[in-house]
């Protein structure tokens, strides 16, 4: 068997018109695109492995997208130094790997990873979002309070069982620790909610940017999105927000690479999948 390499890859990609990320026989995929594309380059099956860190759905973007593979040593000896500007010859223009580079073989995109961090873009300008920024950005068609936001994200960080806001799967916890949720806006007058996390059950961002919209605009009191924590299922409540709005910007590793494989065993034990916000 050929000795391996492991690269980490640093991916950015406009989702607008991917089915998310995970491969899928019928339909356009970001991992569906990169796996084509380096068989296309290096040959089919010589890169093996490929694992991501948060699996978009559709319609999610990402400039911070992290994920690893496999290749074997003689051939990323041939091609290093050449397979970035490869790749950006032959990749359509809404993905694009920004970086590889070797890492340990404990180095895991998926487990090891410290945090997730998402940003969501509203408008609430009442001409709606600006044409050129009409994929990333929700119009919403109410005006919004940037205090009564940010009241409803404070009751919303820390670790809690954010079940009222994840689509459940069978197996797997929705306790979840949020780190950082807060809201800004920017001098356009956009306004960003950040939300970072150890990791994100399915739906979970977009649902909890549903609530604090709904606060924000002053359809709901502002503890209404923390008062649906004490709830064991998904509540019927929360509309989940479009998925356009929303990009995952940064995925967060052990400063230390000896931690990887730590990190990777205590995530493993802590729970099952991680997916998308």
């Amino acid at each position: 068997m050929d000795e391996l390499t492991r690269l980490r890859l640093d991916v950015s990609y406009d989702g607008t018109d991917f089915s998310g990320w995970a491969a899928q026989p019928t339909r356009r995929t970001v991992a569906g695109v990169l796996m084509q594309t380096l068989d296309l380059v290096l040959g089919a099956g010589t890169a093996t492995g490929l694992t991501v860190a948060g699996r978009t759905d559709a319609g999610v973007h990402a400039t911070g997208q992290v994920c690893h593979l496999d290749l074997p040593v003689e051939v990323w000896r041939q091609h290093d130094g050449k397979l970035l500007r490869r790749l950006a010859r032959l990749l359509p223009p809404d993905v694009r790997v920004r970086a590889m580079t070797e890492v340990p073989a404990d180095f895991d995109a998926r487990f090891s990873a410290t945090f997730r961090r998402y940003e969501y873009r509203v408008t609430d300008a009442p001409w709606g979002a600006e044409p050129l920024r009409r994929t990333d950005t929700l119009a919403w068609p109410k005006p919004l309070d940037l205090a009564a936001l940010n009241a409803a994200a404070a009751g919303l960080v820390g670790e809690h069982d954010f079940a009222a806001y994840c689509r459940r799967k069978e197996n797997a916890t929705t306790l979840r620790e949020v780190t950082r949720l807060d809201w800004r806006r920017d001098p356009d007058g956009i306004l960003v909610a950040t939300v970072q996390a150890d990791a994100f059950c399915q739906n979970m961002v977009r649902s909890l940017v549903g609530a604090m919209l709904v606060a924000g605009d002053g359809r709901r009191p502002v503890e209404w999105p923390a008062s649906l924590l004490s709830r064991r299922e998904r509540s019927s409540e929360v509309t989940v927000a479009p998925a356009h709005g929303l990009a995952l910007v940064e995925v967060g590793y052990p400063a230390d690479p000896a931690e990887y494989a730590r990190r990777a065993d205590l995530t493993r034990r802590l729970r099952v999948p991680v997916a998308e916000g």
